[in-house]
């Protein structure tokens, strides 16, 4: 619906790179799904919700009061790769380093677990909207037309690529002139869509190697034999794992499941709650 709306509809996105940018939003979306979950405020509501790892302690507030007012009783939080560990099965409890690379919408992490907790972790506030939002900043210089975002989202699932694949298609591509205010077409090679989105990917490639930096030798030698594990939706791109491979030296592999790892794991955590309970993010002080 976003750009598609009349005036008296707004379609927005209450969170942004990681973070609420529109409190009672978020209250009344956690509101819908819980009911749809089929919790009322009768019943006494245990909700875990999954955080960017680079989560501050003010929006780690925000996100307990949201969670509070929508009628939660208990909220916890967990960061998201340590939920996309447990969703894609890592043995993350063993003595053995686990690499997590999870690219979301807003935000870009990754995270080497051992013994049921992070060793090493970055995060960049870069992620698939970035990448989206770099299409239409192109076509706009480039070509001078005007995209929408979900046209920039279609042309990244089309041909956007982290690196050269072989493929060959082109995508035709529909706007608004610039100068004129008149529809116009351009058409989009693939090499233009991987120059565009060069800048994100080189800052996801970028904290994928600061947190190899800062992993221990004797875990940095066990993801050379079992590699990283790519999730999130971001995960999808085209090349995103052949490039990832050339610049670490590491084998990667795509999970079961990208976009559902990381819900599968935060329900994983609640049906063994006291068992997981000390992989949560300590409440922040008042």
């Amino acid at each position: 619906m976003i750009g598609r709306t009349p005036g008296h509809i707004v379609a927005a996105r209450p969170l942004r790179g990681g973070a609420i940018t529109d409190f009672e939003i978020t209250a009344h979306l956690i509101r819908m799904l819980l009911r749809r979950a089929g919790a009322s405020r009768l019943s006494r509501t245990r909700a875990l919700i999954c955080v960017p790892s680079a989560i501050t302690t003010v929006e780690q507030r925000a996100v307990l009061e949201a969670a509070r007012r929508a009628g939660a009783a208990e909220t916890f939080l967990i960061e998201q790769p340590m939920a996309a560990a447990i969703g894609a099965s890592l043995p993350i409890h063993e003595p053995l380093g686990n690499m997590v690379v999870d690219v979301g919408g807003g935000t870009s992490e990754v995270a080497v677990i051992s013994v049921g907790g992070v060793v090493a972790s970055e995060a960049v506030r870069v992620g698939g909207f970035d990448i989206d939002a770099s299409i239409q900043a192109y076509v706009g210089d480039k070509h001078g037309m005007a995209i929408g975002e979900r046209t920039g989202e279609e042309i990244k699932l089309a041909i956007g690529s982290a690196c050269d694949t072989g493929d060959h298609y082109r995508a035709e591509v529909r706007g608004r002139d610039l100068t004129t205010g008149t529809a116009k077409v351009v058409v989009l090679e693939p090499e233009e869509v991987r120059e565009a989105i060069d800048e994100p990917v080189r800052a996801i490639l970028d904290i994928i190697v600061r947190a190899l930096a800062r992993t221990p030798p004797d875990l940095a030698q066990d993801l050379i034999l079992r590699g990283v594990h790519l999730v999130g939706g971001g995960a999808l791109l085209r090349g995103l794992d052949r490039r990832i491979a050339e610049e670490t030296a590491l084998p990667v592999h795509l999970v079961d499941a990208p976009l559902e790892c990381v819900v599968y794991g935060a329900g994983r955590c609640l049906e063994s709650f006291d068992r997981a309970r000390e992989m949560f993010l300590d409440r922040p002080r008042a």
